[in-house]
């Protein structure tokens, strides 16, 4: 559905996006994920034909995105981060208003602009003005304007920025819905989210693409997946020495607690598990333990390792 390759734009001496290339098929949800300043935006407004790159090319369902913007703009439903609404038009007002922009007949018009409205929930509110409704509303009235035309993909920029978590959930449940049938890119800082919603994970950093799998292959490969920590009413130093001789330990950690308790953070290799061998070693010198478990290690920790600076 999306075919990026070596996407390039450059604002004078600045490199927004470095020659990135990436694939979407069809079906899938996939997040656009990067600290702020990563290029982001700039690329999925490229993909939408909002800006013109500077070298590279970019294929949406097998349309050129510059050569045959009609064609590409006519596959693609857009949902920007801050999403300009008309205030003064009623909901469905407004989705009738964009439909008609967009190409639709009459007979299309309606159905269509009643399909969204169910679909996005804005069955109670289709008579309201637009300024009269909730941040959430406004979400789900950029949304259904981005669905109208029934695209055959979603690009989603943000599409939970501002909400409260009750809000957060409604529209997570809605892309899920939504990628049963449409194929979705969706752009957030919310990386719980992504785990509960994506089939596919891309991070980019600086301009460039830092990793592209599922978030369980993502987590199972950072260092944050080999992390024990324990807690054992031991002389530190030598806790830390007998521990760090075991098989598979790269280094321990310690950190003093009260009432002579240590927190040992162990890392080992990855795809190896020292808790047994930790615990044995306890009873074997008598160490009092109260605490030992493996850090599962999920988005973030793979969003952290791969873009931290230092």
């Amino acid at each position: 559905m999306i075919e990026v390759h070596q996407l390039t734009k450059r604002y004078a001496r600045h490199e927004a996006v470095r020659d990135i290339s990436f694939s979407v098929a069809r079906g899938e949800i996939v997040g656009f994920l990067g600290p702020n300043g990563a290029g982001k935006t700039t690329t999925l407004r490229m993909l939408t034909g909002y800006l013109p790159p500077t070298s590279g090319s970019a294929r949406i369902a097998g349309f050129d995105i510059f050569r045959q913007s009609i064609q590409a703009r006519s596959k693609i439903g857009y949902m920007p981060e801050n999403v300009p609404l008309y205030e003064d038009m009623r909901v469905r007002e407004y989705l009738k208003f964009r439909a008609q922009l967009k190409g639709l007949g009459g007979g299309d018009t309606r159905r269509r602009v009643g399909e969204v409205l169910e679909t996005c929930g804005l069955e109670s509110v289709k008579r309201k003005m637009i300024k009269t409704l909730s941040k959430g509303y406004r979400q789900r009235v950029g949304l259904a304007d981005a669905l109208v035309h029934d695209p055959e993909l979603l690009i989603l920029d943000e599409p939970t920025n501002g909400l409260d978590p009750n809000q957060i959930r409604q529209i997570r449940e809605l892309i899920r819905q939504l990628g049963q049938s449409h194929t979705v890119l969706v752009s957030t800082h919310i990386l719980h989210e992504v785990e509960m919603t994506c089939n596919r994970v891309i991070i980019i950093d600086n301009g460039r693409i830092k990793a592209a799998d599922t978030p369980a292959n993502l987590t199972s490969r950072m260092r944050a997946a080999g992390r024990i920590q324990v807690e054992i009413q031991a002389d530190a130093e030598v806790a830390a020495g007998a521990i760090g001789r075991l098989e598979h330990v790269k280094k321990v950690s310690p950190e003093a607690l009260d009432g002579g308790w240590t927190r040992f953070t162990v890392w080992v290799d990855s795809g190896t598990d020292a808790r047994e061998r930790i615990s044995k070693l306890a009873a074997q010198f008598g160490w009092p333990l109260r605490s030992l478990f493996r850090h599962v290690a999920t988005l973030e920790d793979v969003f952290v390792e791969l873009t931290r600076k230092d």
